[in-house]
């Protein structure tokens, strides 16, 4: 378990410090122990899935959370962060979850996987605790009368009326015209979210394609041969996809095995296809793939200390691989530390007042100023078309944030350089 402590700013009075962990790198001076007393500290539950099966994205979150101190110290805000690996285990992440509380915790910050996340809003509700979601888009967290959570991540079917619209951009600008689509997804909760939610939008979208069939798999099954061969047998030139970076690597090894070239391969609200791990295992292949996601948006005041902390503390690392979920985590944990100082109290109440008065404008992501309706939901986060270019996540749409024009249709699998 890691600690830290953030002195107060400059202007306010120091206190005892605290050693903190790799993720501060440096011993904090402070003043004497009744200071603590005067001006007590907001202690925040920071549960991520660092080993299993999410561990990739858990890990990308874990950076986010370690470099917030260096981030938000110099905006004046105090708190200790008590790190927690959920092990990629619903039962773990809702054990300790009631462990964080036991010991203190006065708000819990997570866990990037929707299952784990309902787990952890259910103990969080049971306890009076409140609780800020930094990645989770499963639609039941804000729609079961949850008291003490705030989500800072589109639900589902906000992702995927992102998306689809998105999707409508790049056809126009690209002047391509799919004529069949498969929506492919894993049955886990936030695939299933998915579906749901294209079950519901698409009908009414007026999409310039058909979408022919749904289809979901295991994403921990060893392949998915029988899939792509359904894909295929649907002669569809459009794949639209809800996936992890691990099933997707599996999903392009296949099609590329099949011989399977559509038109495109484009999320319209998941990861997997911008992570290391997909570029890493498919080189060439991972190429030209198109996620419709909230991202970074490069252009905020707070874009410029996210990414230069980033940068110091992981020299070795690829800021643009860790952009999305570092940079949804290091908000989750100002949002909970903002109303903490506005609020002057880490008393439940006093928290949940204020984090229900958040009206945030400065902050990292794309999209308005952050709010939260009377279910604790931001409804002002955007999406971006990010496309996979020059083994790179690459902002393509809207035009006023792309860094280059998108490639559609893409090219055929060994036409790639």
């Amino acid at each position: 378990m890691i600690q830290h402590r953030i002195p107060r700013s400059r202007t306010g009075p120091s206190r005892r410090a605290f050693l903190a962990t790799a993720g501060a790198g440096a011993l904090l001076a402070g003043a004497p122990a009744i200071a603590r007393a005067q001006a007590p500290t907001l202690k925040i539950g920071v549960l991520l899935p660092r080993s299993g099966f999410f561990a990739q994205a858990g890990q990308g979150c874990h950076r986010g959370a370690l470099i917030a101190p260096a981030v938000l110290n110099e905006m004046g805000y105090r708190f200790e962060l008590v790190h927690v690996d959920t092990e990629s285990s619903v039962d773990i992440a809702r054990t300790q979850a009631e462990r964080l509380i036991n010991e203190g915790a006065n708000v819990l910050v997570g866990a990037f996987d929707s299952a784990q996340s309902i787990a952890i809003a259910q103990v969080t509700e049971q306890r009076g605790v409140p609780y800020v979601v930094n990645v989770a888009a499963a639609p039941q967290l804000t729609e079961q009368g949850y008291r003490f959570i705030f989500r800072n991540f589109p639900r589902s079917i906000d992702l995927v009326t992102n998306g689809l619209a998105l999707i409508k951009t790049l056809l126009t600008a690209t002047n391509a015209s799919p004529q069949r689509a498969v929506f492919i997804h894993a049955n886990d909760t936030f695939g299933q979210a998915n579906r749901g939610a294209m079950d519901r939008l698409f009908p009414g979208a007026n999409m310039p394609f058909q979408l022919v069939e749904n289809i979901a798999y295991d994403p921990r099954a060893q392949d998915l041969n029988a899939e792509v061969a359904r894909i295929r047998a649907a002669r569809a030139d459009l794949v639209l996809v809800t996936t992890r970076a691990g099933d997707a690597i599996k999903m392009i090894r296949e099609m590329v095995r099949q011989r399977y070239e559509p038109m495109g391969i484009v999320s319209p609200g998941s990861p997997g296809m911008y992570d290391q791990e997909f570029y890493d295992s498919l080189g060439r292949f991972s190429e030209f793939c198109i996620s419709n996601v909230p991202w970074y948006n490069p252009r905020a005041r707070m874009a410029q200390p996210f990414e230069r902390a980033f940068r110091a503390q992981f020299p070795n690392d690829k800021f643009e691989f860790h952009a999305f979920n570092a940079g949804f985590t290091l908000e989750a944990i100002l949002i909970a530390a903002d109303a903490f100082k506005r609020a002057g109290s880490a008393a439940p109440q006093a928290m949940v007042q204020a984090l229900r008065a958040t009206d945030m404008a400065d902050h990292i992501m794309v999209g308005g100023p952050i709010k939260f309706d009377e279910k604790g939901q931001n409804n002002n986060i955007g999406s971006a078309c990010v496309q996979n270019r020059n083994l790179n996540p690459t902002v393509v749409l809207p035009s006023e944030a792309a860094t280059m024009p998108p490639v559609f249709p893409m090219p055929g699998w060994q036409q790639r350089g």
